[in-house]
């Protein structure tokens, strides 16, 4: 990483966090799997606009939230706002329009093997809106080019396309209906480092470009060090700590100075030290 790169990064972190309007707001959300806790008393805010990359040991609990979120895991306790509505209270009506300002990007990609890159991105239109095939086929050839992806590639399916398109095209898909936040699970996992590194300036490039608040979920330490404004690092079934990467470098929670200041994290030390 050059000087300007790591500046900018720092610039964006101290411009971000702690600001803007809060458009995710968890407070002691708890879920349970059986007699097992999962999430205990959690909270967290995310604030619009920013890019918080939301880390955690494996088997931690991080899957567990966003689908909680996404209502796809029933909580046990606790309250989920997202654009300031109590997502427990709405109705279905409610619900719908919620989701139409959401798009996700599952770890993986999860495209749909019998449908082409064209037909995957068009499921959230089909479901959400109702739209004549032809300009349906426009937009999503929009968003096929909007995330790097050739027109070509268009009409392949998953089976022909890289792992590093696989993930552009999911984005595609999750920006299918001009969202307002999105959810990223693991999006970089599986890529080789250019890939992923590209993967990275894409997200940043479309929350300046859209406008876009990103939730990330992510073990990739460089996409938390280049792409993400603020960190939340879950352990101990709660957010243990949250801020930017400085924040990170200075917390003495065992976790969290294994992960960002351990032997793996070197070349993260040694960028903070230029």
């Amino acid at each position: 990483m050059t000087g300007s790169q790591q500046a900018n990064g720092e610039m964006r972190s101290a411009g971000k966090a702690g600001e803007g309007n809060i458009i995710l707001e968890a407070r002691d959300v708890t879920v349970r799997f059986g007699t097992t806790t999962v999430l205990e008393n959690l909270s967290l805010d995310v604030y619009s606009g920013e890019i918080l990359g939301f880390v955690g040991a494996s088997g931690a609990g991080k899957s567990v939230l966003l689908r909680t979120i996404l209502g796809l895991v029933p909580k046990a306790g606790g309250t989920i706002r997202l654009f300031g509505q109590d997502l427990a209270r709405l109705d279905e009506a409610g619900r719908m329009l919620i989701d139409m300002r959401q798009g996700v990007l599952f770890q993986h990609g999860a495209l749909f093997s019998a449908l082409t890159v064209l037909e995957n991105i068009q499921v959230p239109m089909r479901e959400y809106i109702d739209l004549p095939k032809k300009l349906m086929d426009e937009l999503a050839l929009l968003k096929v080019e909007l995330v790097g992806l050739p027109r070509e590639a268009a009409n392949k399916y998953p089976s022909e396309l890289s792992g590093g398109m696989i993930k552009r095209a999911a984005l595609a898909r999750a920006l299918a209906l001009d969202p307002d936040i999105v959810f990223l699970d693991e999006p970089t996992s599986g890529l080789d480092p250019i890939g992923a590194a590209e993967f990275d300036e894409l997200v940043v490039k479309m929350r300046d470009t859209m406008g876009l608040t990103v939730y990330m979920v992510t073990h990739d330490l460089d996409s938390l060090l280049t792409a993400c404004d603020r960190i939340a690092v879950l352990g101990k079934k709660r957010v243990l700590v949250e801020g930017t990467v400085h924040h990170m470098m200075e917390s003495e929670e065992p976790w969290v100075k294994s992960y960002f200041r351990g032997k793996r994290a070197r070349r993260i030390v040694l960028s903070q030290d230029e």
